[in-house]
């Protein structure tokens, strides 16, 4: 029994130095770790096809606001620079600053709105599918 417990914490030591080093060598921060919406609302995948991934750079310009849309597909956002205030009707107004993360509201209407004096620069991914819109505009 002796022979069989050195090995093994051996092997554990080996594998908690390891984690240890790569913990160095590229550091993590968790920005978000959610199974709801900004709104409360569960995240859902469409499953009208072959899942899709799409990122990209939203900016909206200082006094400028988005159009009333909602998200099909769920988005993920993260503030790159600025500060935006999400006006969700019913449901409130929340503001956004550079470095928070957020999963966005999937079928409550919103717009976002640019009160500040910088651009606001948002990372946006969308995690949809095939057939499915990532952004539908509201009246």
């Amino acid at each position: 029994m002796k022979r069989l417990l050195l090995p093994v914490a051996g092997l554990a030591v080996l594998a908690w130095s390891a984690a240890g080093r790569a913990g160095e060598a590229y550091p993590s921060v968790q920005l978000l770790s959610t199974g709801k919406t900004v709104t409360g609302e569960d995240i859902v995948y469409p499953t009208t096809g072959p899942a899709k991934v799409t990122s990209l750079i939203v900016t909206i310009a200082p006094g400028a606001e988005t159009v009333l849309h909602h998200h099909p597909a769920p988005m993920f956002a993260y503030i790159l620079d600025g500060e935006v205030t999400v006006d969700y009707g019913a449901a409130g107004k929340r503001i956004y600053r550079q470095g928070e993360a957020l999963m966005e509201a999937i079928a409550v209407p919103h717009k976002g709105i640019n009160t500040g004096t910088v651009p606001v620069r948002i990372l946006a991914v969308s995690m949809g599918a095939d057939g499915t819109a990532n952004v539908a505009v509201d009246k």
